[in-house]
């Protein structure tokens, strides 16, 4: 390994604290997250749907002294995109319209995308660009294909949307390795990326989220550059990071890339999200391209601090303020952590 970091002991209060603060560094504090009220939904999957209060696949941006969170969509609603805001990253409210009903920061849907409750809009993220405006990238449903997602892009002038897709068609879609899904921008200094995770278990051969049965089918981590318009691809794509095969269960997804101190470091999440092998894990480098190096075990897992199944994390821009989610009665409530980096090993 060319580099390497350390994080070191992670502490958790199940209560709602104050805004988490570093004790002696290196440090992980975690804090839990108010629960939102409302009908959530983690991903699709098979059987009745998800009840009780859940915000998933959280992503998070900071802007103008206060913090937004945007997750995957809900049922029982048309809401496709749900938002929440936090003024001071510990108390969490999900963001209404004026008529007191839940906003949407994606109403209106491109043409590639299956029309209604089979939409399937999962884990949008969303980035600043140059010019003031916002980007949103999302994974949906597609009409060439409904049993796969791809990759769409929308802008919005406030941060909090109306988001307008920006295409009749997505941004990122390759049927033949099973789709794509989990899309993040990352801005490193006025240079831009996307990452995005191949969604091979949707063309598995079975068992758990349908790529436990051998062969295991590859789930690659890809990045590529994007022009300052965040929705223009640049150059070709790179793999970065790939499934373990059965002892992962076939599955890693959800990255989310951070820069600090000269390290890259990768965030994602490992195992099938139904089950408590589900996990927040890392991976470092020295390049954005790689090769990434995982840590010698994930960042959370069951488990640890009494969660369940915890995934989906995204980290802020300066690598410090990360949300994720994890079982929390028949839902996904929606966790906060702060993280500390020193020195060269990553760990937990």
């Amino acid at each position: 390994m060319r580099s390497s970091m350390f994080l070191g002991a992670a502490i958790i209060a199940l209560a709602q604290l104050a805004h988490a603060r570093p004790v002696t560094p290196p440090t992980v504090e975690v804090s839990l997250v108010k629960r939102v009220s409302g009908l959530f939904d983690k991903r699709s999957e098979s059987g009745p749907k998800i009840g009780g209060a859940n915000f998933p696949d959280p992503s998070i941006i900071g802007y103008n002294n206060g913090w937004y969170a945007f997750a995957t969509r809900t049922r029982g609603t048309n809401v496709h995109i749900q938002v929440a805001y936090s003024s001071d990253f510990s108390n969490w409210s999900i963001v209404q319209n004026s008529d007191g009903s839940q906003k949407d920061a994606l109403p209106n849907l491109p043409s590639w995308v299956v029309p209604g409750a089979g939409s399937n809009t999962w884990a949008p993220d969303v980035s600043r660009l140059d010019d003031g405006t916002f980007v949103m990238y999302y994974s949906a449903s597609t009409t060439s294909d409904t049993t796969k997602h791809c990759v769409g892009a929308a802008k919005a002038t406030q941060i909090t949307g109306p988001y307008t897709p920006v295409s009749s068609q997505p941004l990122v879609c390759d049927l033949s390795v099973g789709g794509a899904i989990d899309a993040s921008g990352f801005n490193d200094n006025g240079k831009r990326y996307l990452l995005w995770k191949v969604d091979g278990n949707s063309i598995g051969h079975g068992g758990a989220c349908g790529n436990t049965v051998a062969p295991i089918v590859s789930t690659p981590i890809k990045v590529q550059a994007l022009a300052n318009d965040g929705v223009t691809l640049q150059g070709s794509a790179t793999t970065i990071l790939d499934n373990l095969g059965a002892s992962e269960e076939g599955i890693i997804e959800t990255p989310s890339l951070t820069h600090v101190n000269g390290i890259w470091i990768l965030y994602f999440s490992g195992n099938c999200f139904t089950g408590s092998n589900y996990n927040v894990n890392y991976a470092t480098s020295s390049s954005i391209t790689g090769p990434y190096t995982r840590a010698a075990r994930p960042l959370f897992k069951s488990g640890d601090f009494g969660l369940s199944g915890p995934g989906g994390a995204d980290i802020d821009r300066y690598g410090v303020n990360m949300l994720f989610h994890a079982n929390y009665g028949s839902g996904r409530a929606l966790y906060q952590a702060q993280v500390s980096v020193n020195g060269k090993v990553v760990t937990a």
